[in-house]
This record gives C-alpha cells, sequence and structure tokens, in this order.
C-alpha cells in the first residue's frame, strides 16, 4: 500500500465503538512506517469548509478511489495505524488530490 490508496481499516469513533470504514494514505511515516490516515464518510454534514474535501461520482479520480457514493474525506478525523492494521485498499484518488489534501494539512498546522 502507498501514499493516495483507498484503504479499509477499523477506526475508533467518537462513541468508542470501532468501525470499519474507509481511509486515505496521506504519508507513510518514519521510522517503522506506519501510515498516516484520514477518515472518509458518507456524511457530507460533517464536512469543514476550506479545509475537508468531497469527492463526488463526477471526479475524474471517483472511479479509481473504489468509493461506492459521494463521500467527504476528513481531514480532521487523522489516525496512525501500522500497516497490519489495515483490511487491505479498494482504489485511490488521484496524485493531484492527495498533494491538495496533503497541502491544506499542511498549512493547518502551519498556522498559529
Amino acid at each position: 500500500m502507498k501514499e493516495g490508496d483507498v484503504v479499509l481499516t477499523a477506526f475508533v469513533q467518537a462513541d468508542g465503538q470501532t468501525k470499519n470504514r474507509p481511509a486515505i494514505i496521506l504519508r507513510t511515516m518514519r521510522p517503522f512506517g506506519d501510515f498516516l490516515l484520514c477518515g472518509v464518510s458518507r456524511q457530507l454534514h460533517h464536512r469543514v469548509d476550506d479545509f475537508d474535501e468531497v469527492i463526488v461520482a463526477t471526479d475524474p479520480d471517483f472511479a479509481e478511489s473504489g468509493l461506492q457514493d459521494t463521500s467527504l474525506i476528513r481531514l480532521g478525523f487523522l489516525a496512525l495505524l501500522p500497516a497490519d492494521e489495515l483490511l487491505g485498499d479498494i482504489g485511490s484518488i488521484s496524485a493531484a488530490r492527495h498533494q491538495r489534501l496533503l497541502n491544506r494539512l499542511a498549512d493547518y498546522l502551519a498556522r498559529r
């Protein structure tokens, strides 16, 4: 699995329950190769303007993403997981979308 892949993994929810959900590999982290992931949700009402990103069926990379419906890429829903906790990959997003997500997250983290 590599950066930009859409994977399935068990995410802990706000209520403490664990749910298998899609996530996007944002970065492979040093030194152990764990993955920094952001969750993907169909709950579009959770969107944070100018931060999260919606992926829709008409987007050029939607078919390759493996997602079934319009979905919200949630940059504020992050996890760091080892490769053995990923259930598998279902697709990938475009290199341009991946870079846009990284830039948006980096810009947010750099603010004071």
